[in-house]
């Protein structure tokens, strides 16, 4: 087929420029993953690249084999896990290279991989040897603290020299106690993943230079979501050629509590001067008025690309704002409204997603959908690599592939049930590791010990030929055999049947995981496969109405959406009264990502009250609606009889942006946090002693204070 055939001609020279380093600003729903898939197509045909010299880096497992399908039919190649070898996420490819050249840094070859479950476990174990409570300090946070730091790549000493309050000394004796442990087990977490990556080509020169050689054109997709480790480790693979393409939409940046940074694509044509930069301008997704109303939202944003989108399909009807008197009746109008719309046959359950800012807001929702029989689903919920049976499974394959992982031996010594306690647990892991065995070879050579009873050195004993005949299978049977055999020799099969309702779920849930692992040739590419799975990759095809938060929904499109909860301390969170300009346009960028997600139609509700913490609490309209200004209708309804159909206009929100400054003395009136008295000026910045005894040190110009 013609590879530039269906393309519009910003896409067309997205595709064929081929040389030199090249920034491609995609806005919202302008056609980047077919630009981004046809440039690597016009590579491969026009360019005499070879699929393997080519790396393509994706943001989910989903979106790679997508773009590899789509490849196979342009180029008429079978599709394949061989085809296209180095496509694929930071953190799979990383995968790779370690298991490749990470021995130089001290990364084993059968290294397994810890999910966030098992991160936190070790954190635990270590909490313990170090005799640090859980009441002190929660082993979540650690966790969290851990993984910042590495994303920023610092390490336990770094982390320690910088460590100035009780709190952060604690946290940085668990990191460097956690390290210790994983490093012994043979296991790296996620962020060492990328990491040991970056180590290796900082330390290791040479192995940098190989896999520079290798790689003639490297293409990064969202590229605004890269963290410290991911921009680190692009920057060590580009050659002297500099042939990236980058794609992204700063605009869509949304991602920086869990590490991403923005500023990275904003930067590319610092980082590589003479950058060709394309901008992707037409949309495909929404209408104009939808369109329209989200550019007013994000041109409120100082720190951005400049761009505009337009689109070819018309104006289509008015963004429309509902008011309800509390959060129950704005669900009540929302659930109404969508069966109303199926009661005529306009709409399919499918066809609609409730889009929302904490994950809290869904409660009233699921209420009134189930009260007017509205068929919907949470995304968001348990994972199906993350189920219990699903893990426990898992943790006997980790252990048989790598016997040094007491993290997985943890998980299923009593699992199915052996009589085998924690004391006893306790002892033998002293005991092993004071031995040269592994975990395996410690059960095999149980009997040596004298600190265990009969009793469980009998039941360890039988572990660790159950263990063993794992190990075997993974040796002689396909990946689906060995799982099978496993959940019968373990007696898993049996322990599940409890007979409780889910009894039935999990035998499915077993089933489905045999039947995953039969399209592996391994079990350890079984095993990162499964470790890699991001929520992004789950999906549903039923008939049912999409409740989810807006983070979740990034990628997404529906002809209908409704973004509720429009309310000042909502969207924008409450946050921002404290932390400033960088968070509000945030904020924003989620307001415009939530917006850009709608094709057809865009509802935005708001409350007069809303019940929080079991507090009434009465907020403004959320600011982003009065940057709309009368690119949106203002509707009556949502349980309310307010206000008539009228355009919102800017002036309608002055009690919320005052123009005059404030002084010492001042009486205002927050908000979020009350009425108090500003004692002290610095310019936008006040600190306010509020009449609840607190001080706070606001921004003037985004804490929507008003003098009283």
């Amino acid at each position: 087929m013609d590879i530039l055939e269906g393309l519009n001609d910003a896409q067309k020279k997205s595709v064929t420029t081929t040389t030199g380093p090249l920034l491609i600003l995609a806005g919202a729903g302008s056609g980047k993953t077919k630009a981004l898939t046809h440039r690597i197509a016009y590579l491969i045909a026009h360019e005499g690249a070879w699929p393997e010299q080519i790396l393509a880096v994706t943001f989910t497992n989903k979106a790679a084999r997508e773009m590899r399908e789509r490849l196979s039919g342009i180029l008429g190649q079978e599709n394949s896990r061989s085809f296209m070898p180095w496509m694929g996420t930071f953190h799979g490819i990383c995968v790779r290279l370690l298991r490749i050249d990470g021995e130089a840094v001290g990364v084993p070859r059968n290294f397994i991989i810890y999910d966030e479950d098992d991160r936190q476990g070790l954190i635990k174990q270590a909490m313990k040897q170090l005799s640090v409570g859980d009441k002190e300090i929660k082993p979540r946070a650690v966790s969290s603290a851990i993984s910042n730091a590495k994303n920023e790549l610092v390490d336990p000493d770094e982390f320690e020299s910088t460590a100035q309050f009780p709190y952060q000394k604690t946290i940085a004796k668990i990191y460097k106690k956690y390290e210790e442990m994983r490093r012994t087990a043979g296991a790296l977490d996620f962020d060492d993943l990328l990491i040991e990556t970056v180590r290796l080509f900082r330390e290791y020169p040479d192995v940098r230079n190989k896999w520079r050689g290798k790689f003639s054109h490297i293409l990064i997709d969202e590229y605004q979501d890269t963290n410290a480790a991911q921009y680190a480790l692009i920057k060590y693979l580009v050659n002297d050629r500099q042939n990236i393409a980058v794609v992204g939409d700063d605009w869509q940046s949304i991602y920086s509590w869990r590490g991403a940074d923005f500023t990275n694509i904003l930067n590319f044509e610092r980082d590589f001067p003479g950058a060709t930069v394309i901008k992707l301008e037409q949309n495909y997704r929404s209408t104009a008025s939808i369109l329209d109303a989200a550019h007013s939202v994000i041109l409120k944003n100082t720190q951005r690309s400049d761009k505009k989108l337009w689109t070819a399909e018309g104006e289509g009807t008015p963004v429309r704002v509902h008011a309800a008197d509390d959060e129950m009746a704005e669900a009540a109008f929302v659930a109404e409204a969508i069966a109303s719309q199926i009661a005529i046959g306009a709409r399919k359950y499918d066809d609609v997603a409730v889009l929302y800012r904490t994950n809290a807001q869904s409660a009233p929702l699921e209420r009134a959908f189930m009260r007017f029989g509205v068929k919907y689903r949470i995304v968001g919920g348990v994972r199906f690599y993350d189920r219990k049976e699903i893990k426990d499974i898992l943790a006997y394959l980790k252990l048989a592939v790598q016997p040094r992982d007491r993290m997985s031996f943890s998980r299923i010594v009593n699992v199915p049930t052996r009589g085998i306690g924690a004391t006893s647990l306790e002892k033998f892991l002293i005991w092993q590791g004071s031995t040269e065995f592994d975990i395996i070879a410690a059960l095999a050579n149980v009997e040596q010990t004298s600190v265990l009873t009969p009793r469980a050195k009998t039941a360890l004993a039988s572990l660790g030929e159950v263990l063993r005949g794992i190990q075997a299978s993974i040796v002689n049977d396909a990946p689906a055999e060995v799982i099978e055999k496993l959940i019968k020799r373990t007696g898993y099969d049996t322990f599940i049947l409890d007979d409780t309702p889910q009894a039935e779920d999990r035998q499915e849930n077993l089933g489905a995981l045999i039947s995953d692992a039969s399209a592996f040739a391994s079990i350890d590419d079984f095993l990162e496969e499964a470790a890699l799975l991001s929520s992004a990759d789950s999906s549903a095809d039923d008939n049912e109405v999409t409740l989810m938060t807006l983070h979740a929904a990034k990628g997404l499109e529906f002809p209908v959406v409704y973004m509720v909860g429009m309310e000042e301390g909502i969207l924008p969170h409450a946050r921002v009264y404290e932390a400033g300009p960088a968070e509000l346009e945030e904020e924003r960028r989620l307001c415009y990502v939530g917006m850009t997600r709608a094709r057809e139609e865009l509802h935005l509700t708001y409350a007069y009250s809303r019940l929080t913490f079991g507090q009434r609490s009465y907020q403004p309209i959320s600011r982003f609606i009065a940057d709309m200004g009368d690119q949106v209708l203002q509707m009556s309804g949502g349980g309310s009889d307010r206000g008539a159909t009228n355009h919102f206009a800017a002036d309608e929100f002055d009690d919320f942006f005052p123009d005059e400054p404030f002084s010492n003395g001042d009486r205002v009136k927050s908000q979020a946090f009350g009425q108090g008295t500003v004692i002290d000026v610095d310019g936008l910045a006040l600190t306010i002693e509020f009449d609840d005894g607190k001080t706070k040190r606001l921004n003037a110009e985004y804490a929507r204070l008003e003098k009283v």
